[in-house]
Formats: structure tokens, C-alpha cells, sequence
């Protein structure tokens, strides 16, 4: 059996009766799938001490997590084949993720909160992305996708429809006529309604509680889950939820600059534009209130968000303290 990553000395297992976090149960699971992932480094392991030590509960829910995980690994291999058996998509590092995620269901209840965490995602869909990367994918019909960072596709074609489904995060569809006779309708569905393509080039991001959306060539039909249907035209854009479409707006080509490793900032306030920076690194990144309202503009990596951020203090008074890798705040200078 494989030796569990940064381990620490060995505690009494804690009390089982007393319920932990879902959320903390969560943010365990992702921190062993992070640590058993082949490229994870020293820094990984620094940075999930740290958080262990960091709250009791957080240990708890390690050490539950490896409780579990060891009674996984002694099951035979026909009890549990689905774990068990190293997936076609990513082998043994990926078999060992399902494992982790699969022992966090086991514990606290967490299956729900599992169900919708990046980790989860990341190894249960058809194509993902990790947080920073984007990655296009050629679909068999000529479509082109993009996925952005932290994003998560399911792909259901049949003989009467193009299905994209977005799980997470946001992708560009660049659509193909179908070969297919009769063409087949190209839809991608959101949590919110779907959007159809009329032959064009469109963004769909999941954003909270709503979908939005902006048409750079072409147009699309949205039709949220329990409202009337939205056409948007060319350069137009919008937002909704199940039950509401915002009205058009326009939409700016600036918007996707994403998908040429770029953000856009154009008088944009700090805070929000480390919001959307932090989307393309991991861990933590915020500023102080005192510089929360001040605006940006410019253009910035984001291949290499830390040069972004020294480009954020040569164009503004302010400067960034680390104090990690991962944990990262902007201050007045």
C-alpha cells in the first residue's frame, strides 16, 4: 500500500461520532488528491501542513480520510471495481483520486458537497481543466472548444443532437456545419437552460446562480429551465437563471481575451480584478479594503499570474505580500 503524502506523527484517531464539516471533509479530500497526483511537489505538502495545523478539524478530517482509505485499499479488488480499476482516462493517479474522493463520500455525509467540488469534476467528466490551464479540444463534427481554467465538459452526441454539457467554468464554441444528415441541433446546457447555436462563435460561463453568455459571431437561442426563450445576436451578451434572461447588452471582444492567455482590465476595480486573476492560481488571493476600490487598466498574463501581480504594483501604489505560495494579499504600498 502506498505511503499516505506529509504524513505526520501518529494521534489518536478522533472521536467518529462528532460530525465534521462537509466542506472541511471536502478541502481534505482535494488536498490528498492534490498530494497523490504525479506532479504534486514540495510545496504541495508544505501548503497541506499547513492547513492541517491550521484549524483541529482539518486534522480530523485527515486522518478520517486515511482511515477510510486504508480500509479501501484492503478491500479485494471484485468489491470494489470501480475504484479500483485504474481509469482509461489518467491511470493510476486518477484511480487513486476516485479512491480519495470516494473515501470522503464515506465519511460525514459528504457526498453532495463532493459531488460539486473541482476535484470531483476534474476526474468524473469527459474533459477538464485544472486551475490555470486552458486546453482545446477538436470535437468528430468540426466544432472547436475551449476550456477555460478550473473547467469540466460532458459530451452527449446521438443521432439527433450535439450535447455540450458545462459542469464548471466556462468554455468558447467555435461551431461546425454537421455532417450529419439531417444536421443535428448543437446545444450546450448549463445547471440554468440551454443555449442553441445558429451557427456561430459563443462564450458560456457558469457564474454563481446564473449562466452568462456573449455571441462573438452568429447568434444563439438561450432558453432558461422555466422562462420564455432569449435570441442573442452577434456582439450582444447576456445573463440568466432558471427562471429569468436579462435583456441584451453588448458584449465586448475584450471579454474573451482568456482565450489568448490574456486579462483584460479596463478601469476595473482591484477587488475584482484579483477575483478573476485568483480564478488562474491556486490558494488564496485578496486585497485589503483600502485598496479594494481602486481601478486598473491594462492587459496581463495570465500563464504567469505572479508577473501580473508585479505589473499591478508598478501600475498602481499598491504591493503584494505573500505569505505563501498560496496565500497572497494586496496592500497599500
Amino acid at each position: 500500500m502506498a505511503e499516505h503524502p506529509a504524513s505526520l506523527p501518529v494521534a489518536p484517531e478522533p472521536d467518529r461520532r462528532q460530525a465534521l464539516d462537509p466542506a472541511v471533509v471536502q478541502k481534505a479530500a482535494q488536498w490528498m488528491a492534490r498530494l497523490w497526483a504525479d506532479d504534486a511537489c514540495e510545496a504541495d505538502h508544505a501548503a497541506c501542513r499547513r492547513w492541517r495545523a491550521a484549524h483541529p478539524d482539518n486534522e480530523r478530517a485527515w486522518r478520517r480520510l486515511q482511515v477510510f482509505d486504508d480500509k479501501l485499499q484492503n478491500l479485494p479488488q471484485h468489491a470494489a471495481p470501480v475504484l479500483m480499476e485504474p481509469a482509461a482516462k489518467g491511470g493510476p493517479s486518477r484511480r487513486r483520486a476516485l479512491q480519495v474522493l470516494a473515501v470522503a463520500a464515506l465519511t460525514a455525509g459528504a457526498l453532495p458537497v463532493l459531488r460539486d467540488s473541482q476535484a470531483w469534476l476534474g476526474i468524473s467528466s469527459d474533459y477538464s481543466t485544472g486551475v490555470g490551464e486552458i486546453r482545446e479540444i477538436a470535437l468528430a463534427d468540426g466544432t472547436r472548444l475551449l476550456l477555460n481554467t478550473a473547467s469540466a465538459i460532458d459530451l452527449r452526441f446521438d443521432e439527433n443532437l450535439r450535447e455540450v454539457v458545462l459542469r464548471s467554468g466556462e468554455i468558447l464554441v467555435t461551431t461546425s456545419p454537421d455532417p450529419a444528415t439531417p444536421p443535428r441541433p448543437f446545444v450546450v446546457r448549463s445547471p440554468h437552460g440551454t443555449i442553441r447555436a445558429l451557427g456561430t462563435r459563443f462564450t458560456v460561463r457558469l457564474d454563481g446562480d446564473a449562466s452568462r453568455v456573449a455571441v462573438y459571431e452568429g447568434a444563439v437561442r438561450i432558453q432558461p429551465g422555466h422562462a420564455s426563450a432569449l435570441q442573442l445576436d452577434a456582439g450582444q451578451r447576456s445573463a440568466f437563471s432558471s427562471r429569468h434572461a436579462q435583456p441584451a447588452s453588448r458584449a465586448f471582444e475584450s471579454e474573451a481575451a482568456w482565450t489568448q492567455g490574456l486579462l483584460v482590465a479596463e478601469n476595473m476595480r482591484i477587488e475584482d480584478f484579483l477575483r478573476e486573476l485568483g480564478r488562474y492560481r491556486p490558494g488564496l488571493l485578496r486585497c485589503s479594503p483600502e485598496v479594494a476600490k481602486l481601478s486598473v487598466t491594462g492587459v496581463f498574463p495570465l500563464a504567469d499570474t505572479d508577473r501580473a501581480l508585479a505589473n499591478l504594483e508598478l501600475a498602481l501604489p499598491v504591493q503584494a505580500s505573500y505569505r505563501s505560495r498560496y496565500w497572497v494579499t494586496v496592500n497599500p504600498r
